[in-house]
């Protein structure tokens, strides 16, 4: 017998594997239900923001790319506007 999948638990199991320096896991809102998307940074060199909060996994992706996308541009030297003077 098969068992079905249940696509978000795909798209968390997924976040996971493909965002590593992150803890991922979904919020439970005030009725029990699941609820934002939540990464909390436990790899400096995985991101910035030491908690990143979305809607939805499509939406936790993107921040988590940018996020790594602004430690690379840190760590080569290159300035951003999160830069201290």
């Amino acid at each position: 017998m098969d068992t079905p999948v249940n696509p978000a638990d795909q798209a968390l199991a997924q976040l996971r594997q493909d965002f590593q320096g992150h803890r991922i896991w979904r919020a439970t809102r005030y009725d029990g239900k699941l609820g934002d998307w939540v990464a909390t940074l436990h790899d400096p060199k995985a991101g910035v923001e030491p908690t990143v909060i979305r809607n939805s996994a499509e939406e936790l992706r993107k921040a988590l790319t940018i996020e790594l996308s602004r430690v690379t541009k840190r760590t080569t030297g290159q300035r951003s506007r999160w830069d201290r003077w």
